[in-house]
């Protein structure tokens, strides 16, 4: 029999690199869902599954800024339009009953066509109805923002499937209108590259700008068909940016409808031989129907018709009740892209007067999945940090809760998020208001392609999360003496079977483990409550969770990274309130391309105990394992018996069932044996492939 191979990991003792409190930084997130679903997930039952993971602070997700949607965060409230059921509304501060629910409005004015949750709206600008319109949010306008408009230009960009012939365009202008608009093209493959507008993107058409008196024109003649050039550019993007609203007072029923800008309906094309316009937007009361439009802002008016009940919210009164923030500060949330400074500050106000604890506010979510430019992002951040702070001046806020923080491969021009928080960054210094950026977050789910093999994704994981942290450090310019927060985390964003299976379980420790050693200091599971199997590729279906459920909200199964929770919660850590310091490891396992095959987190606790956590993310090859603890170059000490040793492989968990409906065939418990003798080879510990291993004990004395 071949003999196996040695991982030697070494520990440096000589001091730590971070502390961290467990009940602190290992916590769990809570989010919407459809309709009904939140009554299904939080039977108590399920709430009792949810608490024995031992993750304790809890974060609230807000699927309704993902949706497009104002949040009714209570649903009693007032409309600005108080007998017509429509504007801007703001739920009410005081408290009244409980709140078990609450919803997501959609926008009537809406200009994007895709959104981040349901996805079952559609843009107003290529709808075919001219009665409807897209509108700018009002919120960006000097009166509300203090500062020139034309440091926040509004722009439409539209997405054709295929470059298409473009020469002119037709624009059915809603009130306001534009006095000052600029037609561009370009040809890009990164989406993101939209809300960033780095220099040299865009290109203007011949006869490309329309000021003053021709603005006024076409706006009077109901929407001219105009050209931009002699002979179509083929292209694949195209950019309206517009500055000057045309604004009139007289007659509004609010002040926040003369701000801004309004498109009822666009065309875009080229003239034939024969001199007809041929228009190559698609126009539809649907996605499917209709050319894909991205705007940099929507107005959150809307009515009481609106009400989404695809997004719905489990009430913040019935979480504060449930028990699932064990008696913690919860991070919490408030609308902002498509929300009010009112409904956020009355938020503020009603959890205050409800006893509830909470020390932090997330203002917004994923705005680099709505495409907003970080300067416009920045004033609305502003207005609501005023509006909240009004309220309690002693409450940390920040954000911005990014989707995803990857770096950009771009070696001409980086864009991704780094350059993102730049800019954002340097606004709110230019401002002189750094003090209302008291934390930063953001998602992390390494891996969109559920189809590919696994190994090579686990390989990658650790030295991806250190890259990204590292890129927003030093070319986002993000301030490492803030908090840093991951608000969600798991192994996709998409569905995939690695989720539920020791994939998953691996991912979510290495996750923690690297973001820690990082100076992390907080992390949130994505999946805490019970859900389904959900298949969003044909390769794979999967979910980020911890636990299936029946139609009746039964928990069903435990799947792997629930057990990998436990793992963390209750052997690597003490649980508890107690300070943790976590020390540097190396491991000598790499595979080809120098990513690490076996990751270790060293942690030294309070009861004075060394607790290994040691990932081997080797599908097929189990390792001895050579533990080597040293004083920085001073000679090496051991672990001495007793030493207890917890893992979790293939041996107490295996994912089966059909590709489709996947479920474990076998979910047992980790393992747990205890080294008791030093003598040769009795106190071998054995990593088997794909497998979790704690190995805790007390250093000997001397060397």
């Amino acid at each position: 029999m071949a003999q196996r191979r040695v991982a030697t990991v070494t520990v440096d003792t000589s001091r730590p690199i971070n502390r961290f409190t467990p009940s602190h930084a290992l916590g769990a997130a809570i989010d919407g869902h459809e309709k009904g679903i939140n009554d299904l997930q939080l039977k108590p039952a399920n709430i009792k599954a949810m608490l024995s993971a031992g993750l304790r602070p809890l974060t609230y997700r807000l699927r309704t800024e993902l949706g497009m949607a104002v949040w009714h965060w209570n649903p009693q409230g007032h409309w600005s339009g108080r007998n017509q059921q429509e504007g801007y509304w703001v739920s009410d501060s005081d408290p009244g009953a409980p709140i078990s629910l609450s919803y997501g409005y959609s926008l009537p004015r809406r200009g994007n066509t895709i959104d981040q949750a349901a996805n079952n709206g559609y843009s107003r600008i290529d709808d075919g109805d001219l009665g409807s319109f897209w509108k700018s949010n009002p919120y960006l306008d000097a009166h509300y923002t203090g500062e020139d408009n034309n440091l926040h230009p509004q722009w439409i960009v539209i997405e054709f499937p295929q470059p298409v012939p473009i020469n002119a365009i037709r624009i059915l202008w809603g009130e306001p209108f534009a006095k000052h608009f600029r037609i561009q093209y370009a040809d890009f493959s990164d989406r993101s590259v939209i809300g960033l507008n780095p220099p040299g993107t865009w290109k203007d058409f011949p006869n490309s700008e329309f000021a003053g008196r021709s603005a006024d024109r076409v706006a009077s003649r109901g929407g001219d068909v105009l050209r931009l050039s002699s002979k179509p550019i083929q292209t694949g993007l195209l950019r309206i940016v517009m500055t000057g609203s045309a604004m009139s007072v007289e007659g509004a029923p609010d002040l926040r409808d003369t701000f801004g800008f309004a498109v009822r309906e666009l065309y875009a094309g080229s003239f034939d031989e024969n001199g007809r316009f041929i228009d190559r937007i698609r126009h539809g009361l649907n996605q499917q129907q209709q050319t894909v439009i991205h705007v940099s802002s929507t107005d959150p008016w809307h009515r009481e018709a609106d009400r989404d009940d695809e997004i719905e919210q489990p009430g913040l009164d019935r979480i504060y009740h449930s028990g699932l923030t064990n008696d913690l500060p919860m991070l919490i949330p408030t609308g902002l892209l498509y929300d009010t400074p009112e409904n956020a500050a009355n938020e503020i106000r009603y959890l205050r007067a409800r006893g509830y604890k909470f020390d932090q506010v997330e203002l917004g979510e994923e705005p680099d999945g709505q495409y907003i430019t970080p300067e416009d992002f920045g004033a609305l951040y502003l207005q609501f940090a005023d509006a909240i702070h009004q309220v309690d001046p002693k409450l940390q806020l920040g954000g911005p809760s990014f989707q995803e923080i990857l770096p950009s491969r771009n070696p001409t021009y980086p864009i991704d998020n780094a350059a993102w928080m730049r800019r954002f960054l340097a606004y709110l210094k230019g401002r002189n208001r750094m003090a209302d950026f008291a934390f930063f977050s953001f998602e992390w789910y390494p891996f969109d392609n559920v189809c590919a093999p696994t190994g090579p994704q686990l390989a990658r994981a650790q030295r991806m999360l250190k890259e990204a942290m590292e890129s927003l450090e030093n070319r986002g310019t993000v301030p490492r003496n803030i908090p840093w927060i991951i608000s969600e985390y798991g192994y996709s964003a998409f569905a995939g079977r690695a989720e539920l299976s020791l994939e998953g379980a691996l991912m979510h420790a290495d996750i923690v483990g690297e973001f820690l050693t990082l100076g992390g200091d907080q992390a949130f599971l994505y999946g805490y409550a019970p859900d389904v199997v959900i298949e969003e590729r044909d390769c794979s279906a999967g979910n980020n969770m911890l636990f299936s459920m029946d139609d009746e909200g039964k928990i069903e199964h435990r799947f792997a990274t629930y057990f990998g929770a436990r793992m963390l919660t209750q052997q690597w850590v003490k649980p508890g309130d107690e300070p943790h310091e976590i020390y540097a490891a190396s491991s000598d396992v790499k595979d080809d391309s120098g990513n690490l095959l076996v990751t270790a987190y060293a942690l030294r606790r309070p009861d004075g105990l060394w607790s290994l956590l040691l990932i081997n993310k080797d599908p097929k090859e189990s390792r001895d394992l050579t533990l080597v603890f040293r004083n920085g170059v001073g000679r090496a000490v051991k672990l001495v018996p007793p030493i207890d040793v917890y893992q979790y492989s293939e041996t107490q968990y295996v994912l089966g069932g059909p590709a489709k409906d996947p479920y474990p065939i076998r979910a047992l418990e980790p393992s747990h044996h205890v080294i008791n003798s030093d003598r040769a080879g009795a106190g071998r510990v054995v990593l088997p492939p794909y497998s979790m291993t704690i190995v805790r004990g007390n250093l000997s004395p001397k060397p």
